[in-house]
């Protein structure tokens, strides 16, 4: 049975809620952070507060709702600097594009300037998508392997999830475009969610680096199951709102609880 590691992704949006949100996650037995650096671009709203049976409830609104700030709001240089010196674990960085997910607000070249100061940065891990121009990822993982980065080669689809078959592919296809291959779908049903099982399913054995999952339910039952499914990395959250399995996600300290009780 796998012993896979656990990284809880930050969902800060200033440095220092993330350093903050590190600590905790270190204490309730994360092995790494995730540093999604294009968060930092983001604007987090005023909650809205509304009256319910059980009291008062405060809400945002969806996360791809909110607003973004000009790329020249964020010092690039001193927040690397300043969670270099902050997150207590290990860090996998991270700078979405919008295209699989996430919030940067800039063109690629910028992107790309970022994850190069990273790797300059010798950060433990760097998040480099298989979307990634194949000269520009080139070089951006022939750097990361000179200065000691691990590299998480990754795909999100955003729009659904294929099959299992295609799925394992990914996987196998690309295990020498990085230390770990991720792929996280989209369920928009359940059958989406068994693809994922299935694909990790077929993998077990093969001694493959890889790490499977995605949003929406069901999302998480690769993440819960992940000893049994020879997954190498399982990430999890900090949150711990009602029904945060509807989104796919599943809190670290849950995750921990979870395998314990299953005794993997």
């Amino acid at each position: 049975m796998a012993d896979p590691k656990v990284c809880v992704a930050l969902d800060g949006t200033t440095v220092e809620e993330m350093t903050e949100e590190a600590a905790r996650a270190n204490l309730a037995g994360a092995d790494m952070v995730e540093v999604r650096f294009d968060r930092l671009y983001l604007v987090k709203p005023d909650p809205t507060i509304s009256d319910e049976e059980e009291g008062e409830k405060v809400e945002l609104p969806p996360e791809n709702d909110w607003d973004t700030v000009d790329m020249s709001e964020v010092d690039v240089d001193a927040a690397i600097s300043s969670l270099k010196e902050g997150l207590p674990l290990p860090v996998v960085f991270t700078v979405r594009p919008v295209s699989e997910g996430g919030f940067f607000p800039g063109v690629e070249s910028e992107r790309i300037s970022i994850l190069e100061k990273a790797i300059e940065s010798k950060v433990s891990w760097i998040d480099l998508e298989l979307s990634i121009d194949d000269s520009t990822r080139g070089k951006l993982a022939d750097a990361a392997r000179e200065n000691g980065c691990q590299i998480i080669a990754s795909v999100h689809d955003i729009n659904g999830t294929p099959d299992a078959s295609t799925i394992a592919s990914i996987v196998r296809d690309n295990q020498g475009a990085g230390d770990i291959v991720k792929f996280c779908g989209t369920a928009n049903n359940h059958d989406d969610a068994l693809q994922i099982i299935e694909a990790a399913t077929e993998l077990t054995g093969e001694g493959l680096s890889h790490s499977l999952m995605a949003t929406s339910s069901g999302g998480d039952w690769t993440r819960l199951h992940a000893p049994i499914l020879d997954q190498s990395l399982v990430y999890a959250t900090m949150r711990n709102e009602f029904r945060i399995s509807d989104k796919g996600l599943v809190n670290v300290r849950d995750l921990r609880d979870a395998w314990s009780l299953l005794e993997y």
